[in-house]
């Protein structure tokens, strides 16, 4: 099967009343652990790479190994750039096969973000790859972008339903009280303000700063709308303490496979977690 648009995936999720898991992958040992999670649990899967991972790897490397593991497992697979503010950068992941694109232009008053978003769309349109874009600021970092708490801004219902008239994005991320990173303390997450941007949006909403939200809290999002959870810095934690496990255990080691494995494994069983929290399980059938 080849890389699908994510647009279907998500529309038949926020139908149905379910999210798809997302998850940012740095190497290719983490890009093959979620797609083994969600191959054992028939689950519908996003891969994602941050703007930093694609001049790390490549997005020709990671759409090769995207494809790879599509054709491989027969599994809905979207493969999409997260958090890119940088039109060349859209324009060369759509070029080497990415399927789903970020315009992050919410640092931006409210026209401009319209303005670059209509800019994706023109383009993404063409090639049917799904456009993500993000309205208010959600805080922490991701990547290269750095929001502080002061800055931190929660979208509007009104400019959410205008902005989705005036550029027609296929999903929308608002931000809506959660945090790139991992929480201080309990997320302070405006449940009245996602039924209300849902009320005025018909397309899948994207929840932004999925690591370390209470799996209540997540399971309530997704019932009011949200139809994308991103996953980043828990991997990253996962898959970093498991090598630092092996190195404390046996210092000497060198052979990148006795530490790769473990680590992949650990990726692996938090992805089937994350995917059992969004009620994604078994749901890849519905989209094929």
């Amino acid at each position: 099967m080849p890389l699908l648009s994510s647009t279907e995936m998500l529309r038949t999720a926020r139908s149905n009343k379910y999210a798809i898991g997302a998850f940012n992958v740095h190497t290719l040992e983490m890009l093959q652990a979620v797609v083994e999670a969600a191959a054992e649990t028939e689950s519908p899967l996003i891969i994602q790479s941050t703007v930093g991972t694609v001049k790390h790897l490549g997005a020709d490397y990671i759409a090769h190994a995207a494809r790879v593991a599509a054709d491989r497992t027969g599994l809905p697979i979207a493969l999409h750039l997260d958090h890119c503010t940088d039109f060349p950068t859209i324009i060369q992941c759509i070029r080497a096969g990415y399927t789903s694109v970020m315009i992050d232009a919410s640092m931006f008053s409210f026209a401009e973000n319209v303005e670059r978003t209509c800019k994706v769309m023109e383009v993404a349109a063409a090639s049917g790859v799904n456009v993500e874009a993000e309205l208010g600021k959600v805080g922490g970092v991701e990547d290269h972008i750095v929001v502080d708490e002061l800055h931190a801004e929660l979208a509007d219902p009104e400019e959410c339903r205008l902005f989705m008239e005036r550029t027609g994005v296929n999903t929308l991320a608002p931000a809506i009280g959660t945090a790139h990173g991992i929480y201080k303390g309990v997320p302070n997450i405006d449940f009245a303000r996602i039924a209300q941007i849902a009320e005025c949006v018909e397309a899948p909403l994207v929840l932004h700063g999925g690591s370390g939200i209470p799996e209540e809290q997540v399971k309530q999002a997704v019932a009011l709308g949200m139809a994308k959870v991103n996953i980043a810095t828990e991997l990253r934690i996962v898959f970093s303490d498991a090598i630092k496990q092996v190195f404390a255990d046996h210092a000497e080691e060198n052979d990148p496979r006795k530490y790769m494995v473990p680590a992949k494994e650990a990726v692996k069983r938090l992805a089937m977690d994350k995917m059992r929290m969004c009620g994604c399980i078994g749901k890849a059938g519905e989209i094929r």
